[in-house]
C-alpha cells in the first residue's frame, strides 16, 4: 500500500509561485513513478508533470518552462514547483503514485487546492 499526502497549495497573484509536496509512505519500494494531476471545476482531470524512479521527467505542455517535478528519495518526496502561475492552473491538485507489478495500480492523495488570483 502507498499513502500519499500533499501540501502548498494556497491562493496566490498571478505571476507568482507555489511550491506542492507530496510525502510518500508504505511500499514505497515499489513506486515506479509519481506525478501531479490537476482538476478544475468542469474540466477533467490532466496530467501536469511526472517523473519516473529513474528521474526522467514529463510534462503538460501548457506548463512547460514554469513547473519543475523533482524528488527527493531520502524523504520519499515528490515536489512540484510552479513558477509564473496563471489564472487558468487554479484546481485541485492531486498527486499520483504508479506501482507496476502484475498489473498497473494508481495511488491518489487527497489534493491541495491551488487559487490563482486574476
Amino acid at each position: 500500500q502507498v499513502q500519499l499526502v500533499e501540501s502548498g497549495g494556497g491562493l496566490v497573484q498571478a505571476g507568482g509561485s507555489l511550491r506542492l509536496s507530496c510525502a510518500a509512505s508504505g511500499s514505497i519500494f515499489s513506486i515506479n513513478a509519481m506525478g501531479w494531476y490537476r482538476q478544475a471545476p468542469g474540466k477533467q482531470r490532466e496530467l501536469v508533470a511526472a517523473i519516473t524512479s529513474g528521474g526522467n521527467t514529463n510534462y503538460a505542455d501548457s506548463v512547460k518552462g514554469r513547473f519543475t517535478i523533482s524528488r527527493d528519495g531520502a524523504k520519499n518526496t515528490v515536489y512540484l514547483q510552479m513558477n509564473s502561475l496563471k489564472f487558468e492552473d487554479t484546481a485541485v491538485y492531486y498527486c499520483n503514485a504508479r506501482v507496476v507489478a502484475l498489473i498497473k495500480l494508481d495511488y491518489w492523495g487527497q489534493g491541495t487546492q491551488v487559487t490563482v488570483s486574476s
